[in-house]
């Protein structure tokens, strides 16, 4: 059939121009570029502001360390009920799983963990722990906090979300493994992605620093205790050291490091205990040492805890004594490495633009630190990163597992305001996928 060219050219302009929907993530619903820029400055606004810093500090006053963390779920809960916001709990013993939106696919996820540390306090403000021994030293409240804030940004802004925003509250990230039994309980039914932050005192408010792949280390604790056969410092002849051939194995195992890993593949491993039993002039009868070890990838990390278990147990024999190595695994599960999605990446860098220009996005090298963010992160993609809380001033501040830690509170709406705009963002740009595969993989809550 002979069609005349201007309805050719007609019918070629509406094949491409029909599915023109934007997918540009800083869009709302109804195509207002102004969203990101909207919620922020609702997250800077003052009563926000001042409630979500009255959130912080209510639970500053009153850590709770891992599964212990009873009185700051109970917070969350009634937040999230004042909010009219469903959720589900217990989840391991007090994590907390909200869901804001339709209900319906696509799922993504926004992470907090709650528990605070075994650490004294030495920061003097009105708002210092009040629980001897205990201290929110790593941020944990502000997580909270801003999780907190984002749910009331979402709520106030829900016709923006398209498809189902999941809060998730986890405790025991401090080597409880807490994100594996949230896990475990079903926090991530549905979900397809999942973002998390940690507060960063060595950054200036306003700035955010990740990258994708390798963010930070994968990591574990052992602890040996090293037998040998006390007696008087004066004829140790008659003893068995263990003193000495714990020497020998903390000295050992630096030489994992120095001579059989690769200079390229970063390592770690750290003796940070030595305990022994006695008075100066006696022998103890054992020794008690302990430590991490951390690596970006699971050969290595496995290799590590070879190699510690063979050399603990084989100096221990050259020196007559006898090891027995504990790593923990139940108590203290090894946590992965915490690796950034690529696509993911590209989705922050997109959106933290949008919201705080693109200057005040950092490249940051790897850490050997770690977060058991890392199980999420090996059940679906998953992405990480870091929020500054300092000053942009000559005032230093104390890096986190600190008694000096401290925030600027200022910070807060920043996080809170990415929080919810990674999320809409992110299920604006699944949308389109999702409507093409509607009624298959996912159920409705």
């Amino acid at each position: 059939m002979d069609i005349p060219r201007w309805i050719s050219l007609v019918i070629l302009l509406a094949l491409f121009c029909t599915p023109c929907h934007s997918s540009d993530s800083s869009l709302s619903s109804n195509g207002s570029p102004e969203l990101p820029q909207k919620l922020l400055d609702f997250a800077k606004s003052r009563d926000f502001s001042e409630w979500m810093i009255g959130i912080r500090r209510k639970i500053h006053e009153n850590p709770e360390v891992g599964y212990e963390e009873f009185e700051t779920s109970k917070l969350i809960r009634s937040e999230l009920d004042k909010m009219g916001i469903r959720y589900n709990h217990p989840l391991a013993v007090t994590g907390v799983v909200g869901f804001i939106g339709t209900g319906k696919p696509p799922f993504v996820a926004l992470r907090a963990d709650m528990d605070a540390l075994l650490l004294q306090e030495m920061v003097e403000w009105e708002h210092k722990s009040k629980v001897p021994g205990k201290m929110h030293a790593c941020g944990h409240d502000a997580h909270v906090a801003m999780l907190l804030g984002a749910a009331k940004i979402l709520r106030e802004h829900q016709e923006e979300i398209r498809g189902t925003v999941v809060l998730v509250f986890q405790p025991a990230e401090e080597g409880g493994g807490g994100a594996k039994k949230m896990i475990d309980a079903g926090a991530l039914e549905n979900v397809d992605a999942i973002f998390g932050l940690h507060v960063a005192p060595h950054l200036p408010v306003s700035v955010v620093a990740s990258r994708p792949g390798p963010l930070l280390a994968g990591s574990g604790f052992f602890e040996a205790v090293i037998s040998g056969k006390g007696g008087h410092a004066a004829i140790p002849q008659h003893s068995i050291d263990p003193i000495l051939a714990a020497s020998s194995v903390v000295v050992s195992l630096q030489h994992l490091i120095s001579r059989e890993a690769d200079p390229l593949d970063s390592q770690v491993v750290t003796v940070a205990k030595f305990q022994a039993e006695g008075a100066y002039n006696v022998i103890p009868d054992s020794v008690t040492i302990g430590g991490t070890f951390r690596a970006f990838s699971k050969e290595s990390f496995m290799h590590l805890k070879q190699r510690i278990e063979e050399i603990i147990t084989g100096q221990a024999a050259v020196q007559r004594c006898h090891a027995a190595v504990h790593f923990f695994s139940e108590e203290k599960p090894f946590f992965p490495p915490t690796i950034n999605d690529e696509h993911l990446h590209k989705h922050f860098k997109k959106v933290a633009g949008e919201l705080l220009g693109p200057r005040k996005i950092n490249d940051m090298q790897p850490l050997m630190g770690s977060e058991d963010f890392s199980f999420y992160q090996e059940v679906i993609p998953g992405y990480f990163f870091f929020l500054g809380v300092g000053n942009d001033t000559s005032e230093h501040y104390e890096w986190v597992h600190s008694p000096l830690f401290k925030i600027n509170e200022d910070g807060l709406s920043y996080g809170s305001a990415l929080h919810a705009s990674m999320a809409i963002s992110y299920l604006l740009d699944q949308q389109q996928k999702f409507l093409s595969v509607e009624g298959g993989g996912h159920d409705e809550l």
